[in-house]
């Protein structure tokens, strides 16, 4: 299998991401995202996000799920970060609210399967291990770098932050907001390399239910 572009479903996605984000200072990035992931009809949408950052890319991503049907799933470090999280994100009028897991996003991403369309944060430290223990989907996945701008002047590379042997299909860099690295890679097929070394809790938080689920990965 292969992705599949839409252009209907894109447009509709970056449309309604436009009119969710009109009160946010960030222009661009949530909506060309919010239209990818719908285009590609993400059906796993992963992103870390980190205290104090901006929630428009999370509200684009939350559109986008509710045009595909999918799942979206943000990690965050802590309580701390959680509680401002759904903070930021019940100012905002979305029809699908992510799912949030607390725990190391490396431990995390690395237990999620199915992976279709994959947002890390450049800033954060632990981008590029997240990248490397994604698990893609059958049918390969989307995984986009935000504020790419330090890791382009420092000589990013994609086949310096996957997991070896990774099949890069397509990958470019847009100039969008502070940098989008954006790639597309073939499906993993097999088992979890994950480099999480066990023992670690999760708790998994949703925003529309208010349940918190504590589970050991």
């Amino acid at each position: 299998m292969k992705l599949v572009w839409s252009p209907e479903r894109a447009s509709k996605a970056y449309i309604d991401t436009v009119k969710s984000c009109e009160i946010y200072s960030e222009f661009g990035v949530a909506e060309l995202l919010s239209a990818m992931a719908a285009g590609w009809n993400a059906k796993l949408i992963v992103e870390t996000w980190s205290y104090g950052g901006p929630v428009a890319t999370s509200v684009g991503l939350a559109i986008a799920a509710g045009h595909t049907g999918g799942r979206h799933l943000c990690i965050v470090a802590d309580e701390r970060s959680r509680s401002k999280y759904v903070e930021a994100m019940r100012e905002a009028v979305v029809s699908s609210v992510p799912e949030i897991v607390i725990g190391d996003a490396e431990a995390v991403a690395a237990e999620v399967e199915g992976v279709d369309f994959l947002v890390a944060d450049c800033r954060g430290k632990d981008f590029a291990r997240v990248l490397r223990v994604v698990r893609a989907s059958e049918r390969g996945a989307v995984l986009v770098c935000k504020n790419a701008w330090e890791r382009k002047v420092l000589g990013f590379r994609w086949q310096g932050v996957l997991r070896k042997g990774t099949r890069v299909v397509k990958s470019v860099f847009l100039p969008v907001g502070r940098g989008l690295e954006i790639a597309h890679i073939g499906s993993a097929g097999g088992s979890s390399n994950s480099t999480a070394n066990g023992g670690r809790w999760i708790k998994r938080f949703d925003i529309r239910s208010g349940e918190e689920h504590v589970f050991r990965e």
